[in-house]
């Protein structure tokens, strides 16, 4: 039960300091416990600013003079800086992103600095240092400190709780913990098996290390233990679904086939391959769970057209959801286009419209009606496709014989909405609705193992015949104006093109704009702006400067849908040459007219959605381009960007993502609550297949972990509903 105590039983904390802990998740002493170093230094003694020298680590003890708070020139970070003296000297110390050390730290008081000593045109300086407060008892501190292990803990600040202050509450939960058995989650076996440490041997040594390697072996326990967690959850649910009867949809191959000829074009194997998957899924009595991941423009669209009208021939209705207006909209002209021939009932919905195909009016053309109506005829079986955005989640939306849920970009939608859908079939059907997940972002194996663990795994891995290869170039600054006239170029040509922007409009616009006072106005005139692009100010620029004899475009987020609509209208009916915009264009648009994108900012996008951007120019047999541009020329963004201009594949960029930047920005694995450690163990594929195997073999011998109290305790946590995702 001690792991489980509220942390204020064993620590006195001041009203603010439990309000910051309690805000960032820190509410049991396990929560502390399990806050690991990021880092591990070792101690040196006191010195004398004037003995201070460069690239030395030194720890001082100073009185604070002034202290500064700036932002970078660049990077636009908030800078605290600091002038400290001794009787020695004067020393300037500087903090990177952690503006409230500004009033954590008092002029006048004495305190403590440990840190790296660099030295610039200004002198010599301190750069994030680790601080204590003397409180006047500089001989005991130093004496304490002399009789302390060799290295000292870094922790992670929380909300301005400085590493210090974490590492003494956390060093007296150690003390309480010292002469009492804490309970194992992992089986034994498990531990005997990878040679793992038990989880008091491995909090202790990851606090008190011996050395800063020693924590480096208790990491692995701690990542197994995560994503070993995440499997058996996954797993347990994907094993209780199976249990659940799902409605059997039995369609004649003969009837497919009949439908995919009305196709303009041809399936890939990839795309008949995954057909023939779904339908056996469909047919079964248990409900489909599958995730399909196909690179952009390999055709997933139509493979859930052709499962929906299988569902559809069967009497059962289908729910689409996308995760914009743009992308629900052109899905819904895409249903009509490929089951006009079958006079097949289509709804749109999402916050601004609500539309029905065909109309009672216009028997071939689509028509705007009440949301109201609209719902009427879905509740009553009228509408058996009702394709919309998050709109479709909403306690309104009810199904008569909901048969099939298909969700796009499957992570842009939080777990609860996901869980939502799949639950929209009508309370007296026995069966629940199978379940299509699609996705065009790339996800690594360990992913798919992992938090997609509980969903099967189909790879449209094959292009339509005749795409060519994409050619991506980084263009260096004194290379513009030849991207420029390449760009001319192909417009010429009968082409058309994207510029995208990292941002709406330049922070000093919007700043102007939310300008109360002519204090605030001076504060903008004396920090200079950092040159990001803006899809406003770049638009303008283009027109007026570098194209003005071309009709460009501007698309955004804060447009209303029907101007987004329009928009696209224009640029698809080649009214617009050259459409600037943010990376709203990332997913749902299809031009295949367009062949030249043009990225600026490129350092400020992750490799899988810069590779998204580039997917828009992928829709057609003319060579498409991809140019790019960064802000930066550092060998690190350097490296990432190359690796995107090497690579075809999604998938290759996926690994390299996950290796050098994390998943979480990847696949929206930040809304699953894995740790850093966890991350780093998703970097592992044996880890991750060892855990797999280890969870598969523990539910075939044990399903309802009988054995394991604590570990079902912790699953049912994990859980979500073993209908599907929520």
């Amino acid at each position: 039960m001690f792991l489980q105590e509220p942390l204020e039983k064993y620590l006195y904390l001041n009203k603010k300091q439990k309000f910051v802990l309690q805000k960032a998740g820190f509410n049991k002493v396990e929560d502390l416990l399990r806050h690991f170093p990021n880092d591990y230094k070792k101690f040196v003694s006191l010195k004398k600013i004037r003995e201070l020298k460069p690239d030395e680590e030194a720890r001082i003890g100073a009185k604070i003079l002034s202290s500064k708070l700036k932002r970078s020139w660049k990077k636009r970070i908030p800078v605290v800086e600091f002038l400290v003296q001794d009787e020695s000297g004067i020393l300037r110390i500087t903090w990177f992103n952690q503006p409230y050390l500004a009033k954590t730290l008092k002029q006048g008081e004495f305190y403590y600095f440990t840190g790296k000593i660099y030295r610039d045109k200004s002198g010599s300086l301190m750069i994030n240092p680790v601080w204590a407060l003397s409180a006047d008892r500089q001989e005991k501190e130093i004496e304490e400190i002399s009789n302390e292990e060799k290295f000292y803990p870094v922790y992670p600040e929380i909300y301005g709780l400085s590493s210090r202050w974490i590492a003494e509450k956390i060093k007296k939960l150690l003390l309480e913990i010292k002469d009492i058995d804490l309970p194992e989650i992992l089986p034994k076996f498990i531990l005997q098996k990878y040679h793992l440490p038990d989880f008091k041997t491995s909090v202790f040594a990851a606090h008190q290390p011996k050395n800063p390697k020693h924590f480096e072996a208790v990491k692995k326990r701690f990542s197994f233990e995560e994503i070993f967690l995440l499997q058996l959850s996954r797993l347990k649910e994907k094993i209780s679904r199976k249990k659940l009867p799902a409605f059997e949809m039995k369609i004649s191959r003969k009837e497919i086939n009949s439908f995919i000829k009305f196709f303009d074009f041809e399936l890939t194997n990839a795309q008949k391959k995954a057909v023939k998957t779904l339908l056996d899924d469909l047919k079964k009595p248990e409900s489909m769970t599958r995730l399909l991941e196909g690179d952009v423009g390999s055709g997933k669209t139509a493979v859930a057209i052709i499962i929906s009208y299988a569902a559809l021939k069967s009497g059962y209705q289908i729910a689409y959801m996308a995760p914009t207006e743009v992308l629900a909209r052109q899905i819904y002209e895409e249903f009509i286009k490929f089951l006009k021939p079958f006079r097949a009932k289509i709804g749109l919905l999402t916050s601004s419209q609500s539309r029905k195909y065909p109309s009672k009016a216009f028997p071939n053309k689509d028509t705007q009606i009440s949301k109201n109506q609209l719902l009427k005829w879905v509740l009553g079986g009228e509408i058996p496709v009702l394709i919309g955005t998050h709109s479709l989640t909403y306690e309104k939306v009810k199904f008569n014989k909901l048969g099939l849920v298909i969700i796009d970009e499957q992570h842009r939608f939080g777990i609860k909405q996901r869980g939502l859908l799949a639950k929209k079939t009508s309370k007296e059907l026995p069966s629940i609705p199978h379940l299509l997940s699609m996705t065009a972002t790339p996800i690594p194996r360990t992913l798919a193992l992992t938090i997609y663990g509980d969903l099967d795994l189909t790879l449209l891995d094959e292009m339509p015949p005749g795409r060519k290869k994409i050619k991506t170039i980084i263009v260096p600054p004194e290379q513009r104006e030849r991207a420029y006239e390449m760009m001319r170029e192909e417009i010429k040509n009968g082409r058309q093109a994207y510029v995208v922007c990292p941002r709406i409009e330049q922070k000093s616009q919007i700043a102007k704009r939310k300008a109360q006072s002519a204090k605030f106005e001076e504060k903008l005139h004396q920090e200079p702006e950092e040159e990001i692009k803006a899809v406003k100010s770049e638009y303008k620029r283009l027109s007026e400067k570098i194209f003005p004899e071309l009709k460009l475009g501007i698309l955004h987020g804060r447009l209303l849908p029907k101007e987004k609509e329009e928009v696209i209208k224009k640029f698809k009916k080649g009214e617009i040459q050259i459409l600037t915009s943010t990376s709203v264009i990332e997913v749902g648009i299809n031009i295949p007219n367009a062949t030249m994108i043009l990225i600026e900012g490129a350092e400020r996008f992750g490799l899988a959605q810069l590779h998204q951007l580039r997917g828009r120019v992928l829709r057609s047999v003319y060579q498409p381009y991809c140019f790019i541009f960064t802000e930066h020329s550092s060998q690190k963004i350097l490296a990432r960007l190359n690796a995107l201009t090497k690579s075809q594949n999604g998938f290759e960029l996926a690994e390299y993502d996950l290796k050098f930047r994390g998943p979480g920005e990847l696949t929206g694995a930040k809304q699953w609550g894995i740790s850093d450690i966890g991350m780093l163990g998703l970097k592992n594929l044996k880890m991750v297949e060892a855990a797999r195997t280890e969870a598969e073999e523990l539910l075939r011998e044990d399903f309802e972990l009988k054995n394991y109290p604590l570990l079902k305790e912790t699953i049912s946590k994990l859980s979500r509903s073993p209908v599907h995702l929520e």
